[in-house]
């Protein structure tokens, strides 16, 4: 960039997609080279301890002002700044606002912007359409687990809520495990289910058999590679909770949307991994206990149980550290891993790097000039 004359590449949802954002294993390779700079720390995220997940305005239930929203499901306007270091070495916010209402009027629930920014002068660089980064980088994070954690004969896929996340999440884990044939989907509509399977016959035609299951149990027994991805449940009581008795042996529970286990799972035999102890443990500050009342991650469950003395801390397993060498991955095929995934701005800003870089290179997108220089100085 010349100085003082600013220029920005915007990127609309085509120009993204001409960056290759829909490439699960390129964007996979990517989130995997990010967990391992977070475990090493060379990252910033917001708040004093440079973890938080970000900071959301959210809306009264009955609002003073005429023109204020009123508090929905998912209303919410929320910004999510990071600095990621490593060959990335850029600042960055993903800013959205999310209404479910949106879906009345063919709108996504959540419309969400990436902005690039130049960490030293903190010009912006670029400012990208983000709801495919979102979506692709948040079926990555699980997609890094698999790679490492999943067992190499891994045959059987159940998805619990087969939206747009766990859609790509199937499309991921089938690239990363050409052994699947087999899915498994527990869905709550009809038109989910059909939406779902329509995705994975055009992009995983790998899977022999698709099957609708009636109940969760029916979805667990016999998965090899578990993702739960559904809608933010309102109280922890609606959390979808697993019986240990359902699962297989040497199965792989990917977590970024609610779930629960039965306690003897998680504080026996059973491996647990985050994608960032640092943020559950901010989370556990900031939020009163117990933090899985009110993030339903599972993750966070298991930091009230640690705090609770059901079991160490330092069983709680950071997936960089497993990348980095530090902690083993899996260590027979027979364990039972449960992976909490809760998602982070750093992944966004890692990611739209990544797609900023290919589109400067191949002149994709549109040059904004913000000033040729500044009227103010």
């Amino acid at each position: 960039m010349q100085y003082p004359e600013v220029n920005i590449l915007y990127l609309n949802e085509k120009d993204v997609l001409k960056a290759g954002v829909n490439d699960v294993l390129r964007c996979t390779d990517c989130m995997e080279e990010l967990l391992k700079l977070l475990e090493k720390g060379d990252y910033r995220m917001g708040g004093k301890d440079g973890n938080s997940h970000g900071c959301m305005v959210s809306f009264p239930d009955k609002p003073a002002f005429p023109n204020m929203p009123a508090n929905g499901p998912d209303r919410r306007f929320m910004a999510m700044p990071a600095y990621v270091g490593g060959k990335f070495d850029v600042a960055g916010m993903k800013w959205y606002g999310s209404n479910v209402g949106n879906r009345k009027i063919g709108l996504p629930r959540s419309i969400l912007m990436v902005m690039l920014n130049d960490k030293t002068t903190g010009a912006p660089l670029s400012l990208m359409s983000g709801n495919l980064i979102s979506a692709y980088r948040t079926a990555a994070i699980p997609g890094v687990g698999v790679r490492h954690l999943a067992r190499k004969d891994a045959k059987v896929l159940g998805i619990v809520g087969p939206g747009v996340i766990n859609s790509i999440a199937i499309e991921t884990f089938a690239a990363l495990r050409p052994t699947l044939d087999t899915l498994k989907i527990k869905g709550r509509g009809k038109a989910s289910i059909g939406r779902c399977i329509a995705y994975v016959k055009r992009k995983c035609p790998q899977f022999r058999h698709i099957i609708v299951c009636d109940s969760l149990e029916e979805c667990v027994r016999g998965s090899d590679i578990l993702s739960f991805a559904i809608s933010s449940p309102t109280s922890l009581q609606d959390y979808p909770l697993v019986r240990t008795e359902w699962i297989k042996k040497g199965a792989l529970f990917c977590m970024p949307g609610a779930g629960n286990f039965e306690d003897g799972l998680l504080t026996g035999g059973a491996k647990l991994v985050v994608d960032n102890l640092k943020m559950y443990e901010t989370w556990s500050e900031d939020y009163p206990y117990p933090t899985f009342q009110s993030i339903p991650i599972v993750g966070c469950r298991f930091l009230d149980l640690a705090r609770e003395g059901k079991l160490q801390k330092s069983r709680i397993n950071d997936l960089g550290a497993i990348l980095n060498g530090q902690r083993p991955g899996r260590e027979s095929k027979d364990q039972i891993i449960v992976y909490s995934i809760g998602g982070m701005p750093v992944e966004d800003v890692a990611w739209g790097k990544e797609l900023y870089d290919y589109a400067s290179a191949h002149e994709i997108g549109t040059k904004l000039n913000l000033w040729e220089k500044p009227y103010l100085f």
